[in-house]
């Protein structure tokens, strides 16, 4: 019984968050991997010439069905001369939600210009867009008019409902732009930056007549990355996200921030602890090993948010996967090729 009372709670509560909160971005809690969600003009803004990473995230098992995302983005950049590189990727991501099976499946390619400014800082410009769909299974749905009347109470229903669906997907074409400044330093790097998503406010909404869209959001991003001895770097992340409804009416806000400590094992071993926390929301311990060129991490959220009771502090974990590499044709001139990067200054490719 008591299990039951909090999946009815979870369902309750979830349901007023959504309806607040209706257009929300999925996100993942390693963030800092999957850069073009937080801002499109970050993308490239690693030490390295390709990068490619894979998240897996599973949230709610203890108290619903999961909700499951994948997220799988890859980069390029292709430095035009000394002053210009150019980054191409990509962002695709897939998540699928609860008992309907709602899912969001999006293709979105980007592409970011790197201007050098001075020796070792970049002004970067970003358009990222492409297609997005959404859809659910209503078979799988139970409504009110399948609740048996005159059942004394006991859970009865009807095999299936008379409730017709004229439209289960929606398609449509979103674009997001930004923009961000990288400095490259002899111990430290930063950046700052700041996105905007949902330029045009696309159209979202399953029934005729009933429109929904998504709200613009507005990014502000920030990173910090600096060697503390010989063998260990101290490295910070931080992201603001505001929501803004018609006219830019403000809607609603919300932050996270991330702080990681890496520690060189060997030349090419590098072991990375730290902590996330997502405003009002979880607080997220994080671990990652890096081996030459691939990076494996973990985390896991601990619920601090109003679903705390029902899901007993437990939301979600998940998994990353990610290869950044030097291209061979220009490991030969590195000290020659002056490109946006980020972080690791000790390793070696």
């Amino acid at each position: 019984m008591k299990r039951y009372s909090r999946i009815a709670m979870f369902l309750f509560v979830s349901s007023q968050f959504i309806f607040s909160c209706y257009s929300q971005d999925v996100s993942f809690s390693q963030f800092y991997d999957q850069p073009l969600l937080r801002n499109p003009a970050l993308a490239g803004i690693f030490t390295g010439d390709i990068r490619f990473t894979a998240s897996y995230r599973n949230q709610w098992q203890s108290v619903t069905i999961p909700y499951r995302t994948f997220g799988l983005s890859s980069e390029i950049k292709f430095p035009v001369n000394d002053n210009f590189t150019a980054t191409l990727g990509l962002q695709l991501m897939r998540d699928v939600a609860g008992t309907s099976q709602f899912s969001t499946t999006q293709a979105l390619p980007v592409f970011n210009g790197s201007l050098r400014v001075r020796d070792n800082s970049f002004l970067s410009f970003a358009l990222m867009g492409g297609l997005m769909q959404q859809r659910f299974d209503p078979t799988r749905l139970i409504l009110d008019d399948q609740f048996v009347a005159g059942s004394n109470g006991s859970f009865s229903i009807l095999p299936y409902s008379n409730q017709v669906f004229t439209n289960t997907s929606v398609n449509y074409a979103d674009l997001s732009t930004g923009v961000s400044y990288n400095v490259t330093g002899d111990n430290t790097d930063y950046y700052v930056g700041a996105g905007l998503f949902h330029i045009f406010d696309p159209s979202v909404g399953f029934f005729e007549g009933n429109k929904i869209t998504l709200n613009k959001k507005i990014a502000i991003n920030g990173g910090l990355s600096s060697g503390i001895s010989d063998l260990d770097e101290l490295v910070l992340y931080g992201d603001y996200f505001g929501k803004f409804g018609d006219h830019f009416n403000y809607v609603s806000g919300t932050f996270q921030v991330g702080m990681m400590l890496s520690h060189n094992l060997t030349e090419d071993k590098t072991i990375t602890g730290g902590l996330v926390y997502r405003l009002d929301d979880a607080i997220i311990p994080v671990l990652q090993l890096e081996l030459s060129k691939f990076n494996i991490g973990i985390s896991y959220d601990v619920n601090i948010s109003k679903l705390v009771v029902a899901s007993q502090a437990r939301g979600g974990f998940e998994l990353t996967l990610s290869y950044k590499d030097f291209l061979n044709s220009r490991k030969r001139n590195l000290q020659g090729t002056k490109c946006p990067a980020f972080g690791a200054h000790k390793l070696i490719y």
